[in-house]
């Protein structure tokens, strides 16, 4: 989440490759809450503690869920989502995803490519009703296509979104991508031509969540929930921003590097697709299985 400008309490998800050979969690648990390793492992060094990275990276709480043999095994949280109130975290305590939120958005268009409402290799212009891409020398052989946006090789420019504070008058979507006020960012272009090469973009994300947007006539919160989030019972998660009043209640404070509160406690995004999913580690674990 380097584009972010703020540190959110963290959200972990972790896919063990050991068999513990036992019914009893418990010992798993120990071995997570005891047994982190460090990035270069010293022969003869303790491996490290949760509770003390917890402390080095300045992380109020965080929320852990764990699969095993396709099934999230056991679920547990640690330390509290919110300094000021010291409320603790619960597994069901929701956390800015992120890029995840990337990831959750590619299940939402292959559903719509497999219900026939978008091609993967058909110019996305085709597709986009309430704002168009601008043509250029770089799209006059190729054009952009879903299957470029989702794979970042459209050429599009925009590496991330930093988000909006609370108190921030936040920007359409269109905006966003002309990069006018008040968007915080620039406009998204194409700068090389499709297809050519790899280069990570968050813009074009978000030409994907409004082409899919265009093609439904619905919010795109709205969206996700019926084709991906309700059918996986991904029951506390939502792209909804800014996040509803019954939701915020649920949800962690983020903070910065420094350890300082987020501005209003949490960052608004309307690019969803590239990072506005809030949700939780066992989730994230339906979703991965």
């Amino acid at each position: 989440m380097k584009h972010l400008l703020c540190k959110l309490l963290l959200l972990v998800v972790i896919f063990p490759t050991v068999s513990f050979g036992q019914s009893n969690v418990e010992p798993q648990i120990k071995r997570v809450e005891q047994g982190l390793l460090p990035a270069v492992l010293i022969k003869g060094d303790p491996a490290l503690a949760l509770a003390e990275r917890m402390k080095y990276y300045k992380v109020p709480g965080l929320s852990i869920a764990v699969i095993k043999d396709f099934r999230v095994e056991w679920a547990r949280a640690y330390g509290v989502k919110d300094v000021e109130t010291n409320e603790p975290v619960a597994t069901d305590t929701l956390f800015q995803a992120g890029s995840i939120s990337k990831s959750v958005n590619a299940m939402v268009a292959m559903k719509k490519v497999e219900q026939g409402r978008i091609s993967l290799d058909e110019n996305i212009n085709n597709k986009l009703t309430s704002w168009k891409l601008p043509e250029n020398e770089f799209t006059a052989r190729k054009k952009v296509t879903l299957r470029n946006l989702l794979s970042h090789t459209a050429g599009t420019t925009v590496h991330g979104f930093p988000g909006y504070a609370v108190t921030e008058k936040v920007p359409t979507l269109q905006q966003v991508l002309d990069g006018a006020a008040p968007a915080n960012t620039i406009a998204v272009r194409v700068d090389f031509e499709p297809g050519t090469q790899y280069r990570y973009s968050g813009g074009g994300i978000t030409i994907a969540q409004l082409a899919i947007m265009d093609i439904q006539k619905k919010p795109y919160p709205e969206i996700a929930r019926e084709t991906v989030l309700a059918p996986l019972n991904m029951s506390n998660s939502t792209y909804s921003q800014p996040l509803p009043d019954d939701w915020r209640k649920k949800a962690a404070t983020g903070y910065r590097l420094n350890g300082r509160e987020v501005e209003g406690k949490i960052h608004v995004y309307p690019e969803m697709a590239a990072a506005g999913l809030w949700t939780t580690p066992t989730d994230l674990g339906k979703f991965a299985i």
